[in-house]
């Protein structure tokens, strides 16, 4: 026999004891070689690893984080003014008077009714005089009785004529409140000029004095072309626009005008351009007014339940929700502003870290509860039995419910929540592994070796957790590997509906609760499609991975 042939004879007897014989009967390699050969769990590893790389490893290399709000810029149409028709009386006064606190709604009433002479609630008497017939600018007097006769009096007789309270003579003004020469008579001390005008200089720091408001509202009451105050002459235009030296000064209306931003200055040439443009066009239109740079800004108005808003395009910084997909943000953004990739980073954290956390509670749980009550049997596998039955019993969804609501009652914490959920979800699940734990040590405690170990005086501690646990071991294996998945489910179905992580946590579930929204859900795939197809992949993954090491651990179960 030549030399070859003796070796290849030598390698192919192989005694019990020989260390490769025992590596290749061992029962590890053999499950590990059963897996690998199974194509689909090979898959699940491969996209669960990816899972985990992407939330663990890509959180902390991408650069935003999962509460980060983006922002933009853009033209916007917004209010920018506000002018409402002045339906109260303004009033001006002269320097160093103070007007009784009911005299607005006493001139209204008298006004109103054309009686110009009453009494405020101090008792003062007070006069209006109309500067004009049918005009709303009136004189405010302080009245004190006087002593002169009306009988024959040519000023009298002619105010009573022209239907006023007020006549001048001998250089003073008079008021009387009556209809024939028997009416009380009173001296006339001028206090303020009162109107439904609003006045708005072309400078922001310009101001003006009372003889600038009287004689002003009274040249717009007669229809003067020019009136002089404070030693200066000033012409009127039917606009209301007020000159001075040729130059604009200022501008008179019946309109308020409001900036919406406070540091706005509204000059009298925009609002006689935005009067003029209600005038032509009504409740609704539009008008052009040049701004600092002297570029014309077009500007919309419109009327609603009397007051008039002025709009137009304003530079705004506005959070940038439902952004597409680009080069900034790789899937978009959320209806917050926030970069849906880095709050699928996240989410997938939290969402693999929850059916991980639970899963090892549930075996923790099980494992120990099924085991005392397969090994001890009896009174305690009756009571253990009952507890389990108990548990099955709790509505689960009426009791995550619940448990929202009170979260949601106090206030909890994001974390926290994350903590009480995963807590809750085990306490609840674990019923299955005891029951599974239990069956099968009631089969093995029978088995020679437990015999044997009994009889070696092992404790009950090692008997259970040494000898029987770890031949339950493969099935509560394949059984977490399968329960990962639903886990993944439940988490991601409580936060859909809104009792699981809360904003600004996320979680694959949370993100799609977007999809609440009909018109989210078709018009923007990219906010709730990705975390959707995550969960979808993980999911089936470890379906895969559950599948393959059942059929690796018994493979009598795939013939």
């Amino acid at each position: 026999m030549s030399e070859e042939k003796k070796n290849d004879v030598k390698k192919e007897e192989m005694h019990l004891d020989d260390a490769n014989r025992v590596r290749v009967l061992s029962p590890g390699m053999m499950v590990l070689k059963r897996f690998l050969r199974n194509r689909l769990a090979i898959v699940g590893m491969v996209i669960i690893v990816c899972m985990f790389l992407f939330a663990f490893v890509g959180g902390a290399l991408y650069p935003y984080s999962e509460s980060q709000v983006f922002y933009k810029t853009e033209q916007v149409m917004k209010d920018f003014a506000g002018a409402t028709v002045i339906d109260q009386l303004q009033f001006q006064t002269a320097e160093g008077v103070t007007l009784p606190s009911d005299i607005n709604s006493k001139a209204l009433i008298a006004a109103s009714k054309k009686e110009y002479v009453f009494q405020t609630r101090d008792g003062q008497m007070i006069g209006m005089a109309p500067a004009a017939e049918n005009s709303d600018i009136y004189l405010i007097y302080s009245l004190e009785p006087a002593q002169i006769f009306l009988k024959g009096n040519k000023e009298f007789d002619a105010a009573l004529e022209a239907g006023r309270a007020d006549f001048e003579k001998d250089g003073k003004i008079y008021m009387f409140n009556g209809t024939d020469f028997k009416a009380d008579v009173y001296e006339a001390t001028e206090l303020a000029v009162a109107s439904m005008r609003s006045f708005t200089g072309y400078s922001k720091d310009t101001k003006f004095s009372y003889d600038f408001y009287r004689n002003a509202l009274i040249a717009v009451a007669t229809g003067a072309a020019s009136f002089e105050a404070d030693s200066t002459k000033y012409t009127v235009n039917d606009e209301g626009l007020i000159e001075a030296n040729g130059e604009g000064y200022a501008v008179v209306s019946n309109m308020n005008f409001n900036a919406i931003d406070p540091g706005t200055f509204l000059d009298p040439a925009y609002k006689a351009a935005a009067l003029e443009a209600f005038e032509a066009q009504g409740n609704s239109g539009s008008f052009e007014y040049p701004d600092v740079d002297g570029n014309m800004v077009e500007y919309d108005f419109e009327v609603k339940t009397g007051q008039y808003t002025i709009k137009k395009f304003q530079e705004t910084r506005l959070i940038d929700i439902y952004a597409a997909p680009s080069k900034a943000h790789l899937v978009g953004t959320d209806a917050n502003g926030m970069d849906l990739l880095a709050r699928l980073m996240y989410g997938g954290r939290i969402s693999l870290l929850i059916g991980f956390v639970v899963i090892f509670i549930e075996v923790f749980i099980g494992m120990v509860i099924g085991g005392v009550a397969g090994f001890f049997g009896g009174w305690v596998d009756n009571l253990l039995m009952r507890l389990v039955d108990v548990v099955y019993c709790i509505p689960a969804m009426p009791l995550y419910l619940i448990l929202g609501s009170i979260m949601d009652y106090y206030q909890a914490s994001p974390r926290a929540r994350i903590y009480l959920l995963c807590v809750v979800m085990a306490v609840i699940g674990w019923v299955g592994i005891a029951r599974i734990v239990r069956g099968q040590i009631l089969s093995l405690r029978e088995q020679e070796f437990m015999v044997a170990a009994e009889a070696l005086g092992i404790s009950t501690y090692r008997r259970i957790f040494k000898h029987l646990i770890p031949n339950v071991i493969p099935q509560l294996i394949v059984f977490a590997s399968m329960g990962l998945g639903e886990v993944i489910l439940s988490e991601a179905s409580l936060s859909f509906l809104g009792l699981g992580i809360k904003y600004p946590a996320a979680s694959w579930g949370s993100i799609i609760n977007a999809v609440n929204d009909s018109y989210v859900m078709t018009n923007y795939l990219f906010v709730w499609l990705p975390a959707g197809t995550f969960i979808l992949l993980t999911v089936l993954a470890f379906n895969f991975i559950g599948d393959g090491l059942r059929d690796a651990f018994d493979p009598k179960m795939k013939r």
